[in-house]
């Protein structure tokens, strides 16, 4: 981002937070932040780097060469694990420190100590929710492992000799921003920053909007409009697939009655949207005869990105792709003999309780006959600006008492705990460790053996032919409708009877159709002998990747890049058509005319372009709306019904009640929704086309805005010139989309590819902060190149050696 093209917009942000003092809390002193030597000048750099070139670290054995490519991706050549990863943390926090520390922060439950007493509410439920208390859990077992203890402690050594380095001029132009500076980061940090992503991917559930609904509409009515599984499924194991293994039975209680109470206020819950695509197609199909890979995991756009682009070269380990900053190793990525890419396995992991205490002071609940005693922990919040807040938490055998009389003004009569696989723990790390280092399908295999949270569908390609595709992590043991609703914490036949054996979990390597996908769909079919569940699945997406993979011979990785940037519309494609043919064509306005001329020539590519994506997205909500018009505005927050549901209803249960919408005197049809949903969109566009100063198409209209973490307008990037939508391969909404693009073919010497919608820098006043966005929007990619030696790497613009400093 060019540094005068931020400046003006900075200051009215400076200018807009200097007059909401009540907001943030305090100001920079303005002196020293507008000083031109020291103060956010400093950061402006544009196309420089801005590195030292020969920094000295405490710690490092030997010297360590960094390149840095045209796109600012460092490769790392260390010369032995340990000064690789103190390298890691070192160039990690050299670009996002701000970014590693905020997230972790968040993660934490600390934001107060930032932004002010207007963060105690988040912070309280991060707290209750357990991730400081999973990420304790888990730093223990990572701490104690022989492998990644020591290259932990090496990581964090690495960001505390950046940080030790930095002046006050040097400091990421947020902390002059927010006037704070950074502390010495912790392996703790790197604990939460895993339990951030957990939370971020496992951290939704519906126990609590499910029991309102059974309670509102009862099970029959409830069954039909959220059911476990729709028709025409298309799962990520594929059907064919045979379970030959013996499972373990859980007996379901005789009697089930689940408490039908439930937090009145909940927390706000992760995006639903968060999702992704992967697949992996084999050698037969393409046109090498070796497999490809390809992943584009779906997340919140946001500056500095998510993920942090890196190669790392030491003797044991020779591997390219996208990390997490503050986290070890590659996350995503491939090595000189394997790939590999993930998506959300869409599994409901979180169990609620309902737990009935003895008394006020709440030292014993009630447990299978007996008063068990809780564990009280008080928790400390430090507050910008205010005094210290005390909060009590109260813990069971199922968890943390999240919901009680003292965190959210409604939940006087209730008190409820959360059993999340999150807060167990884990050692997440040993895998991705262990996957940077695979060699053949067996390694793979290892690896995933000790991965727990977040559940991930591991797609897998390497140089010998071999794919794969496992749905990955630790999933409860538990009989059919088990933690879909509240339950009785007071009954042991509620609690989960253990874990689903890691060799039941769901997989397929090498099938017969030559691929294999996932997209956040249903994992299996209604052979697999365990019960599974979560709140939604996507029903668009994967179907369109199957039929096309299905379809497609001889494969390039260019065949590749136009799937993952297909916009095609399943969605409009099979509902539209239905829509169309029962409106009245006779008594149309002249915008109507036009609206449904650009409908009716639609061919359902959601391009940046296109003016029918437009007029489709708000008919569609509209209609979604009026259809389900009862679950809106309730007292309490309710789900409403998924859309293979509400296509099903709309083509094909014309007496359906809920048709009926209860906002009118008159009892309407299906044909009457159409309508008045028709109409209510052209309306909307006409309003749109009035008030905003653009010419009317899908990219304008959606607006595709990269936001950054504080919310800083001046250093997001609004208005991106991009097609696709949610439902759509190119999952790029308003928020969200492709966070990291990535397409591996397995050729000898590998091929590799990938972008991502942002950059490389941390730093708003840096060329290299936003510099990717307009290729990522236009379908281009980079080359990725995992050299084993480093003077065969290409387009080096900088070179950075860290050197042991002297005893």
């Amino acid at each position: 981002m060019n540094f005068i093209k931020f400046l003006f917009p900075f200051l009215i942000s400076l200018a807009l937070i200097v007059g909401l003092d009540q907001k943030w809390g305090q100001v920079p002193p303005l002196g020293k932040f507008l000083d031109p030597y020291s103060g956010f000048w400093a950061n402006s750099e544009n196309r420089d780097i801005g590195f030292e070139e020969n920094p000295y670290i405490n710690g490092l054995q030997d010297s360590v060469k960094i390149y840095y490519d045209s796109i600012l991706v460092p490769h790392i050549y260390a010369n032995n694990d340990h000064d690789l990863y103190m390298a890691q943390g070192y160039i990690t926090a050299q670009n996002r420190l701000w970014q590693m520390e905020f997230q972790t922060h968040a993660a934490g439950g600390r934001i107060s100590e930032i932004i002010g007493k207007d963060g105690l509410d988040f912070d309280r439920y991060q707290r209750r929710n357990g991730l400081l208390y999973g990420a304790e859990k888990a730093v223990k077992m990572m701490e104690e492992d022989p492998t990644i203890g020591p290259i932990l402690e090496a990581y964090t050594e690495g960001v505390n000799e950046y940080i030790a380095s930095l002046s006050y001029q040097d400091l990421p132009i947020e902390y002059k921003l927010l006037d704070y500076k950074p502390e010495k980061w912790t392996t703790l940090k790197s604990g939460l920053l895993l339990k951030y992503m957990a939370n971020d991917l496992a951290g939704g559930d519906s126990d609590a909007e499910n029991t309102q609904l059974l309670k509102m509409l009862g099970k029959e009515r409830f069954d039909f409009l959220f059911p476990d599984r729709y028709e025409n499924v298309d799962p990520v194991i594929p059907k064919s697939r045979e379970w030959d293994f013996e499972a373990e039975t859980v007996e379901r209680p005789d009697s089930i009655e689940f408490p039908l109470v439930f937090p009145d206020n909940k927390a706000p819950q992760p995006d639903p949207q968060n999702g992704s695509n992967n697949w992996t197609v084999h050698g037969s199909k393409t046109s090498t005869g070796k497999p490809i890979l390809a992943n584009d995991p779906h997340l919140a756009l946001n500056l500095p990105s998510i993920w942090y682009v890196m190669h790392l070269n030491s003797p044991s380990v020779n591997v390219f792709g996208a990390t997490l900053p503050g986290a070890l190793g590659v996350i995503i990525g491939f090595n000189d003999y394997v790939s590999w890419g993930v998506t959300n396995a869409t599994r409901d992991v979180r169990d609620w309780y309902h737990i009935t205490f003895k008394d006020k002071e709440k030292k014993e609940y009630f447990y299978n006959g007996k008063w068990l005693k809780t564990q009280k922990i008080i928790q400390e919040f430090k507050i910008r600006g205010d005094e210290n807040f005390y909060d009590t938490i109260y813990y069971t055998h199922h968890g943390p008492i999240v919901y009680d009389e003292d965190f959210r003004p409604g939940n006087s009569k209730t008190n409820f705990a959360l059993r999340w696989t999150a807060h167990d723990p884990s050692n997440e790390q040993l895998t991705f460790h262990l996957l940077n280092r695979a060699k053949n399908y067996n390694d793979y295999e290892k690896a995933l053996t000790y991965y727990d949270c977040p559940a991930q569908n591991f797609a897998y390609a390497d140089v010998h032919g071999d794919i794969a595709l496992w749905v990955n992590g630790k999933f409860p043991l538990r009989w059919e409708e088990q933690g879909k609703f509240i339950m009785d914490g007071s009954r042991a036949d509620m609690d989960w009877a253990g874990f689903i054996p890691r060799e039941h979990n769901a997989y397929m390597k090498n099938p017969e159709q030559g691929y294999l996908s996932s997209a956040n769909q249903i994992p299996v079919d209604s052979t697999y002998p365990y019960y599974h569940y979560d709140r939604g699945y996507e029903h668009y997406r994967n179907r369109r990747i199957n039929k096309k993979l299905e379809t497609l011979q001889n494969i390039t990785v260019e065949d590749m890049m136009r799937l993952q940037n297909d916009n095609y519309s399943l969605l409009a494609s099979e509902i539209l058509p239905s829509i169309l043919d029962s409106l009245d064509r006779n008594n149309m306005t002249e915008p109507e005319k036009t609206a449904f001329a650009a409908l009716s020539n639609w061919n359902f590519m959601a391009d940046q372009d296109a003016v029918a994506p437009t007029y489709f997205e708000i008919l569609w909500d509209d209609l979604y709306r009026n259809l389900w018009d009862e679950f809106y505005g309730l007292e309490n927050a309710v789900r409403r019904p998924e859309l293979p549901i509400t296509i099903e209803i709309l083509k094909g249960n014309p007496d359906e009640k809920f048709i009926d919408n209860q906002k009118t005197d008159t009892k309407e049809s299906i044909t009457d929704l159409y309508q008045m949903s028709f109409k209510s969109a052209v309306d909307s566009i006409e309003n749109w086309k009035s008030a905003n100063q653009k010419e009317l198409n899908w990219s304008n209209f959606k607006n595709t805005t990269v936001q950054h973490l504080a919310r800083l307008s001046a250093f997001s990037t609004e208005n991106i010139r991009i097609g696709g939508n949610r439902h759509i391969i190119n999952a790029t909404s308003g928020r969200h989309g492709p966070s990291w693009r990535m397409i591996v073919s397995m050729e000898q010497p590998i091929k590799a590819y990938g972008v991502y919608p942002g950059g490389q820098s941390g730093n708003p006043g840096s060329y290299y902060y936003d510099n990717l966005i307009e290729s990522w929007s236009n379908g281009e990619y980079y080359e990725l190149e995992n050299k084993s030696n480093a003077s065969d790497l290409n387009n080096i613009i900088f070179t950075q050696t860290l050197t042991p400093e002297a005893k």
